[in-house]
């Protein structure tokens, strides 16, 4: 069980350059990203920014080019062209040592025991023996892995290992935490768990760029998501402004008694722009465009049978995303 209590370091150890940005701006850019793998192109002029202190989801169909993205944070990949910028200045071994991240696959040594481990990621990323030791402490009983400290890796269970892979990300308290897939595998109380820590350390100036297949979970978690397709960033901002700008709206219509099959077909034909998704004899979901009059919806549907609901909303981050890679 993951307990309350992010450590973190004074502000004055951030990088230089970072503690006087403005809330929000951005501190992570990524300028045209161009990076080919043989005869595939992984990135194709991939720009994005990621503000300061935020929880960014970052999305994309398998092979859009998530992970080749966080591996050229870090310097494990480079890139062909473009350039990868934080805090204002080229990303360097500087920076590096003050970006957490954890992989989708794990990257621990399965024989070495887990306090040790956390530790010596720790001196790698700068800190002393006696620091590194002291906060791989701390995280350990910040992540519910007191009493395992002598455990070897591969003698863990698979959330256990998940969390020891999130200690070593997190055990110098980098400025960037990037997470790749972090909640794949995790039960539900796993899940809540790590999502209550990302959203605490956001809150405590931690940068956090993550990417999961999880919409539901993005949709409920961030403020800002990037969408990428092929290589390039087809969508990005605040999700509440996405989903504002969107082209379409989701309409739920109820009806009190069953009208027979398909009964929404009967609805005159003057009114283009509505798509259905599903329904059965007394519900139907359906999509309308921003152009549709919703009063002569509502007025075919009153007519259709006794009316017991009708629910407008913005598009869900699903309907956002499927919209946007089909373009």
């Amino acid at each position: 069980m993951i307990t309350p209590g992010t450590p973190r370091r004074h502000l004055q150890d951030r990088v230089a350059g970072t503690e006087s940005r403005t809330p929000g701006a951005p501190v992570l850019e990524v300028s045209h990203l161009v990076k080919r793998y043989g005869g595939v192109l992984a990135l194709d002029g991939c720009s994005l920014q990621v503000p300061a202190g935020h929880l960014v989801g970052l999305l994309g169909p398998n092979g859009a080019g998530k992970t080749t993205v966080m591996r050229t944070l870090f310097g494990l990949v480079l890139p062909d062209a473009g350039t990868v910028r934080w805090g204002g200045r080229p990303v360097d071994a500087r920076s590096w040592r003050r970006f957490g991240y954890m992989p989708e696959e794990r990257g621990l040594y399965p024989a070495m025991r887990a306090g040790e481990q956390i530790a010596y990621f720790g001196r790698l990323s700068g800190l002393s023996t006696r620091d590194a030791a002291a906060a791989a402490g701390r995280w350990m009983a910040r992540l519910g892995l007191a009493g395992r400290e002598d455990s070897r890796i591969d003698r863990l269970s698979h959330g256990n290992q998940q969390r020891v892979q999130l200690a070593v990300a997190l055990v110098h308290d980098p400025d960037l935490l990037v997470l790749d897939e972090p909640f794949a595998g995790l039960d539900p109380i796993a899940v809540d768990a790590l999502a209550a820590l990302m959203h605490e350390l956001c809150e405590a100036g931690t940068t956090v760029l993550f990417s999961s297949h999880q919409l539901d979970l993005v949709e409920h978690l961030c403020e800002d998501v990037v969408i990428l397709d092929k290589g390039r960033v087809v969508l990005a901002g605040r999700l509440s402004e996405l989903r504002a700008r969107a082209p379409r709206r989701r309409l739920e219509v109820t009806l009190a008694d069953d009208a027979g099959e398909r009964w929404w077909e009967r609805w005159s034909p003057a009114l283009p722009g509505v798509h259905v998704v599903d329904g059965d004899a007394r519900r139907v979901r359906l999509t309308v465009d921003r152009s549709v009059d919703l009063g002569k919806v509502l007025a075919e549907a009153r007519s259709t049978a006794g009316l017991v609901r009708f629910d407008f909303e913005p598009p869900s981050l699903s309907e956002i995303f499927r919209e946007a890679v089909r373009s």
